[in-house]
């Protein structure tokens, strides 16, 4: 949901970004990134940001030539360790192909064309321009090659982003000199670097010498992960880190030197980081992160960007592994960075391969955070986000909604990162272009926005999903708000239905108030306790009980007043009301307790609204006699309907609302069971129909939970089809058969049908009949939105009997379950889309928070904004919205839902009550400086009053003698014409 549509969140947000300003960074200055994100208001800053990046943000997209260029040994191209590193051990698969980019130049512009990308990031093959990597073997055809790519990129106007090195060092250089373990090869990088600065730079603007050495240098020649291979030398890494710092270093001076004046180019060395989180709030956890990113970002981003050396941390740790920098070696890397090159994503997957880096802490996917450490940790430089996106599984094609919510999740944060932080990102790289070989994960992995079919000699390249996405997200220059993000003024209508839903209410099955027989002193003139007095006690009274006699009844009434609604909703239990199932032997007390409980809330100007039988996975709360078969037993519809006429009968009088069965369209539930709970509610709402309603005039419906389902690629009808399927299943299955036809939906019969399934029951003409129409109103538990898609993706909830992939868009809020409102405002519309006009009202809707947290800023954060989309259902769409129930009471009948907490005995009153009063009172969202809503005024509850005639009442009479007090409780009769407590 938009930050806009929580305004109250946002100016925390921006005060603390004010507050973030400095003028230089101090030693460890990005140890405050997590505080200062663990202090933004929550939830308000987890909302998704509508809003567009600068004008003049750079939109890119990268490949790497290994990966994708193939053509290994044609044209004078030299062997990479890559070409080796593939032909050695076990290894079967090689890149010797990959996606062949060098023989579909014109196939990979178009793509570059169709996104729409102002920059195309690609690596020049070293061994191509050099087969043996020196100046002497110069290959023309190979730079011929990339002269062709640039020019080809110059045409379209998109600028080159130009990587010199890309992990694949001609492998005569690891031959001869033993790769970058050698300081030889810091003279021939240069060599080379001049080379292509020369050749290339007049159509560059933006170099980056190395790609990740930190991949380079520990993995491959620390762990042997990657080519060339080598591990299990101790300190070779840190040697290797150190050459290609100085390597890099180099290749900087001579461009500032002999080249910037005139190409007017940038130049970096491109870093990738993962982030990371403390297990623990302690400072000692924090410093460990910070440690940990100082190993894997600071080992190189330090020397750059700071002071030339390596960070405290890493010297402390490693001692004499890590090489030491002269003072004219550190003069010579300091400063070497004309922007801060930032790679992020999926590389995770093979950064730090075990948990010797974490240093006992917690691997996260934040580039937001990560943003905001760099640019406090690095003197606030101008961030390139050069490769960042996610990954799906080999056998994905043209559909990866995993990948296009990560790589809306990473730029949302990005945007996040520029308008609330700060932070001065000026481009985004979304890896990759198309499919290729993925390193060490071959190609069981793919990360392209294009699908490559490696199977066809073209190497077909095709859209995916997520290439639409970005197409869209760059013609948009980020995530503008439209209309329907903004919050909604106006107000509900007078008559307006708000109220507070509980599974159940607190009961007392003997009265507790005025039961004590016992006789007590009173010590006036010393401690005033009441201390009882043995061997005497009151007589027995002999009268009925009263509603008086119950102290929880006005205890609750008196909660749900102070929440300010007009309207409560919970559930009778049918097991403990008609235990044995004879409805004829009812339990009196209980169903004594109801009635005084539901009168006592008119009293207090709250409507009460009734479930007959709410669902529960726990139990099935029928009576014993029916708990066999429960649903399925044939008996059990009419005994329903006999268990209704009794609470019609006994409740009726101050019940004008009644939910026969609440949420019983639950996954658990099979196609029989609900055959039979239709029947039952028909059943129950005929005989109010016919038998109550002319002489008590209420009404009577159902309830269905109706979460929302979305299709995960809204801009694809292959997804929307699941999603109508999806809601034939959950919502139609009880909607259409008495809302509509009086049948199950036909995509629902109609899909189970090309199943060859026959679980679905048929109804006969006279139960059609029986079931079609019998509502008075249309109530839903609304909580939450999913998505849905076909493509099938492993690492998902796929449902087998629909074809349908369920997942979550990574950018929502999220608790337990996702906070999506504008989900509700669907929803709503689907029931008006279906059902027209018919009255609808949202019997349940809240969030599970944690109990212990009183200032439920999640729930009123979730209130205020599902509220809004509900008044745009109302205002904006038509629908034909009656009311509004906040779920739940309290923590104590629905655990982490509740409006009240507790602590041990204390009733605690969190933030979100007042939050929801406060709509209430105002009904809703009135414009500013609007004339206020004209409504009549409703007559003041006068609690627990009521006139009394010839009435029991309490009375006492004090007996005084030797300084002691004896106070006797009598019962007496009073005969009034005026208002007194019965309490």
């Amino acid at each position: 949901m938009p930050v806009s549509a929580g305004v109250m969140f946002i100016f925390l947000t921006l005060v603390t970004f004010v507050s973030f300003q400095s003028a230089a960074s101090k030693p460890n200055a990005g140890l405050r990134t997590w505080g200062r994100f663990r202090k933004l208001p929550y939830p308000g800053d987890q909302a998704f940001l509508y809003d567009t990046f600068p004008k003049d943000f750079i939109w890119a997209v990268g490949t790497a030539a290994y990966q994708v260029e193939g053509a290994f040994e044609k044209n004078g191209k030299g062997l990479s360790i890559w070409d080796t590193f593939t032909r050695g051990g076990n290894r079967i698969v090689k890149g010797d192909v990959g996606s062949d980019s060098y023989h579909n130049i014109h196939a990979d512009i178009r793509a570059i064309r169709q996104l729409g990308v102002s920059h195309y990031r690609f690596s020049l093959s070293w061994s191509r321009i050099f087969p043996n990597g020196t100046r002497g073997s110069h290959n023309k055809v190979g730079t011929d090659y990339y002269r062709t790519l640039i020019q080809r990129l110059k045409e379209i106007h998109v600028q080159p982003v130009v990587t010199l090195y890309h992990w694949d060092l001609p492998d005569h250089l690891q031959q001869t000199f033993g790769g970058w373990s050698n300081p030889e090869l810091v003279g021939i990088f240069k060599d080379y670097a001049d080379f292509c600065f020369q050749t290339f730079g007049n159509d560059v603007k933006y170099w980056i010498t190395i790609d990740n050495p930190f991949v380079v240098a520990r993995h491959g020649y620390g762990t042997g992960v990657v080519a060339p291979g080598i591990k299990n030398v101790p300190d070779l890494p840190f040697r290797v880190g150190h050459n290609l710092l100085k390597a890099h270093a180099a290749a900087w001076h001579l461009y500032d030197r002999h080249y910037r004046p005139r190409q007017q180019g940038k130049l970096s060395m491109a870093l990738a980081s993962h982030w990371i989180k403390p297990s623990r709030t302690r400072l000692e956890s924090l410093r460990e992160c910070q440690c940990s990113l100082d190993h894997v970002l600071g080992w190189f981003a330090r020397p750059l960007f700071i002071d030339g050396d390596y960070p405290p941390c890493m010297k402390a740790r490693l001692g004499s592994w890590l090489p030491s920098f002269t003072r004219e070696e550190r003069e010579q890397v300091k400063g070497t960075a004309d922007f801060f090159a930032l790679s992020h994503g999926a590389t995770l997957s093979f950064q730090l391969i075990n948990d010797s880096l974490k240093f006992g802490q917690q691997e996260d996917l934040d580039l937001r955070m990560l943003l905001y450490w760099v640019n406090a940790e690095y003197n606030k430089p101008p961030i390139f986000v050069m490769q960042s996106g996610w990954y799906v599984l080999g056998n994905t094609k043209t559909e990866d909604p995993k990948h296009m919510y990560y790589l809306k999740r990473f730029i949302a944060e990005a945007l996040k990162s520029i308008i609330i932080d700060g932070v001065n990102v000026i481009g985004y790289t979304a890896w990759s272009l198309i499919d290729g070989f993925e390193w060490h994960r071959e190609y069981g992995i793919r990360r392209g926005l294009y699908y490559v079919d490696f199977n066809t000699p073209d190497m077909k390249r095709e859209p995916k999903t997520s290439a639409t996405f970005y197409r869209n997200v760059i013609q948009k220059n980020g995530f503008p708000e439209l209309p329907e993000n903004r919050p909604a003024q106006g107000t509900f209508p007078c008559d307006f239905a708000w109220g507070v839903s509980a599974n159940s209410i607190q009961v007392e099955t003997t009265p507790s108030q005025f039961a004590d027989p016992s006789v007590y002193l009173w010590n006036s003139s010393s401690s005033g306790e009441l201390l009882r007095l043995e061997g005497f006690s009151a007589p027995p009274l002999r009268r009925a009980t009263h509603c008086a006699d119950y102290a929880t009844i006005p205890q609750q009434v008196a909660k749900i007043r102070q929440v300010g609604v007009n309207h409560f909703h919970f559930s009778l239990n049918w097991s403990a009301l008609v235990p044995t199932g004879d409805v004829s032997s009812p339990n009196t007390t209980l169903l004594g307790y109801y009635r005084c409980f539901t009168r006592q809330l008119l009293q207090a100007n709250v409507t009460p609204v009734v479930t007959l039988w709410h669902h529960t996975h726990q139990r099935s709360s029928l009576p014993a006699s029916l708990d066999t078969n429960k649903w399925l037993n044939r008996e059990t519809p009419e005994a329903f309907a006999d268990y209704a006429r009794l609470c019609y009968r006994e409740l009726g009088a101050h019940v004008k609302m009644w939910i026969t069965l609440n949420e019983p369209n639950d996954k658990i539930v099979n196609y029989q069971e609900g055959h039979q709970m239709l029947r039952a509610h028909a059943l129950a709402w005929r005989a109010y129909d016919r038998e109550f309603r002319h002489t008590q005039g209420g009404q009577v419906s159902l309830a269905l939970h109706m979460d929302w389902v979305e299709p995960a690629f809204s801009f694809s009808r292959e997804d929307v089809e699941p999603a109508k399927r999806v809601l034939d299943f959950c919502i139609g299955w009880f909607a259409e058969p008495i809302f509509g036809s009086g049948d199950y939906p036909l995509g629902m019969r109609s899909w189970l049908r090309q199943l060859n399934s026959l679980d679905l029951p048929v109804f006969n003409e006279e139960d059609r009949q029986l079931v079609k129409g019998t509502y008075d109103f249309f109530a839903i538990s609304h909580f939450s939105t999913k998505l849905v898609t076909h493509a099938k993706e492993d690492s998902y909830t796929y449902t087998e009997m629909l074809e349908v992939q369920h997942m979550i868009d990574t950018t929502w809020i999220m608790p337990q379950r996702p906070v999506v409102p504008w989900g509700l405002r669907k929803a709503l519309n689907w029931v008006k889309e279906h059902y027209s006009d018919v009255p609808v009202y949202v019997m349940a809707n809240g969030v599970h928070e944690d109990p212990a947290r009183f200032k439920d800023s999640l729930r009123v954060y979730y209130l205020y904004n599902y509220i809004n989309e509900a008044l745009k259902a109302y205002t904006l769409d038509g629908v034909n919205l009656k009311g509004y129930f906040a779920y739940a009471l309290n923590d104590q009948k629905d655990p982490g839902f509740g409006l009240y907490g507790h602590v041990h005995e204390e009733v605690i009153t969190k933030a979100s009550l007042s939050n929801y009063r406060n709509i209430i009172q105002h009904n809703g969202f009135p414009v500013q400086e609007a004339a206020p809503q004209q409504c009549p005024s409703t007559p003041q509850p006068c609690i627990g009053c009521r006139v009394l005639v010839k009435r029991p009442v309490v009375g006492f009479l004090t007996l005084v003698g030797s300084g002691v007090l004896i106070t006797l409780g009598l019962i007496i009769y009073y005969t009034a014409k005026r208002h007194i407590e019965c309490y």
